[in-house]
């Protein structure tokens, strides 16, 4: 019987979840879904000094925003060093590793000789084969792991294809530092052997690691996870990613009000695809996703395709789903202190009322959140620039005639407003927009929103016939 897919992601707490580790994260999610397996999360948390609980908060808080869950709880690798040193140790019995008393101005020489003749500069292998008879006093050793130094380490990558590996050129690598710490590549190993990992998917910058990962399994009679290593993600100019083209954290993507549906769907296409089909949903993806339709060349990032993407996810989603979305989002978006100071039972309400009407405009959530200003503004109602440029002597009259007017309205829905307005408007024989605008300024504080009638019936009689009035009486 086959083994349960188990893929991981490893993320390092140091800073917050950037946006490749994101779609790392997604592919081993789609990959274990796909399979019928499970994802485990390791937080690779060795460097003391520059991991923090914050990050470590912020990466699963990131993980959870996006919909991508693991199998159990959180594994931290900095809590599992004592078994990663009995690994080490059990190398160095085997003579798979060996100690290793070179000095920092030592290592410094060798290097500087390396570069000197054009060589890698790695270690050369000084106390490969020495008797530690010989070791230096005042020299806390460092451990080894001694590599195959001929023929070749393969790794049959899943997306890469055969990728061989020089042995002459992977020096013997630090498993153990000399205050007895483990390092990553140990570490990694070890964790993802008793984690029973199957599949590891990363980034194609980590192939050299692959190799060395390799040596070390088969040393200590493991089998080797099979290995997909995925293309890195650069800017839409096909430069390496960096913050002005996205490299930023997940947390400020939601900041900028985008869904999490339509980010797992974005991600989802930087380097993988599903023939010409660009938006999908995630069971579509879990349906259809595998190593065979990941590309080699690097994803491009492009803000205006994520953004026309979510306006697609704004427009098109079930109505209560966005507002869901929307209401969890308001916290984390900016400028929403009065928006969140107004924002009760009823307001809610008109705001759930309003979505049909204020999703065609927004692209985002927070377009959506200003195109709902006005339902959550008090009196006295804040008058944009263009707003007052509208209410002039003759529009505060006209508003004090619709005062009267809609004062009389039993019927307050957008049908009945819409006819009441109209008729006024041919009586005055005005044209509809010199009625219509300062209506909505009255009633928005701005000249831009939802159809004027849609705006009446979603404020409601009393707060429509109010912010009227108040204009009216400037």
């Amino acid at each position: 019987m086959a083994a349960t897919v188990i893929t991981r992601f490893p993320p390092s707490p140091t800073g917050f979840l950037h946006i490749g580790g994101a779609r790392t994260a997604l592919f081993n999610w789609l990959f274990a879904k796909a399979n019928g397996g499970n994802m485990v999360l390791r937080i690779e948390d060795t460097d003391r000094e520059r991991s923090t609980q914050e990050a470590v908060d912020a990466i699963i808080d990131g993980m959870q925003w996006l919909g991508l869950d693991w199998q159990g709880e959180p594994v931290s690798q900095a809590l599992r060093a004592d078994r990663h040193i009995e690994i080490a140790n059990q190398l160095l019995e085997s003579g798979n590793a060996y100690r290793c008393y070179c000095s920092k101005e030592e290592l410094a020489k060798m290097r500087e000789k390396a570069k000197a003749e054009g060589r890698p500069m790695g270690y050369d292998g000084t106390w490969r084969d020495r008797d530690e008879s010989e070791a230096p006093e005042g020299i806390d050793p460092v451990i080894r792991f001694k590599s195959a130094k001929d023929g070749e380490t393969v790794v049959d990558d899943q997306v890469q294809g055969k990728v061989v590996f020089q042995n002459k050129d992977l020096d013997d690598l630090i498993i153990l530092r000399s205050d007895g710490s483990p390092t990553y590549n140990l570490s990694v190993v070890v964790d993802d052997h008793d984690m029973g990992v199957t599949h590891i998917l990363r980034g194609v910058d980590h192939l050299t690691n692959a190799a060395r990962q390799s040596q070390i399994y088969k040393a200590l009679g493991w089998d080797v996870p099979v290995m997909a290593h995925i293309p890195l993600i650069h800017g839409a100019d096909g430069a390496k990613l960096s913050k002005r083209h996205g490299a930023m954290g997940v947390d400020a993507y939601r900041a900028m009000g985008y869904l999490p549906e339509a980010m797992r769907n974005y991600l989802a296409r930087l380097g993988w695809s599903h023939g010409d089909d660009e938006i999908f949903s995630t069971e579509q993806a879990i349906e259809w996703f595998g190593f065979d339709a990941i590309g080699k060349s690097p994803a491009r990032f492009d803000f205006a395709k994520l953004e026309n993407l979510n306006g697609h996810y704004i427009r098109n989603m079930d109505i209560d789903d966005l507002f869901n979305e929307f209401i969890k989002a308001l916290p984390y978006l900016p400028e929403n202190e009065s928006f969140l100071a107004n924002l009760n039972d009823e307001t809610k309400a008109h705001i759930r009322f309003a979505l049909p009407h204020l999703r065609d405009r927004a692209k985002n959530l927070v377009e959506l959140m200003k195109g709902a200003a006005f339902i959550c503004s008090k009196h006295p109602l804040q008058m944009d620039a263009k707003a007052l440029k509208i209410l002039k002597d003759d529009a505060r009259a006209i508003l004090a005639d619709l005062f009267k007017v809609l004062s009389e309205v039993k019927d307050w829905s957008a049908n009945e407003l819409e006819e009441t307005v109209k008729a006024y408007a041919e009586e005055k024989q005005l044209k509809l927009g010199k009625v219509a605008q300062p209506m909505r300024a009255a009633l928005t504080g701005t000249n831009v929103s939802p159809g004027i009638f849609d705006v009446l019936e979603v404020l409601g009689r009393k707060e429509s016939l109010d912010r009227i009035e108040a204009q009216a009486k400037n």
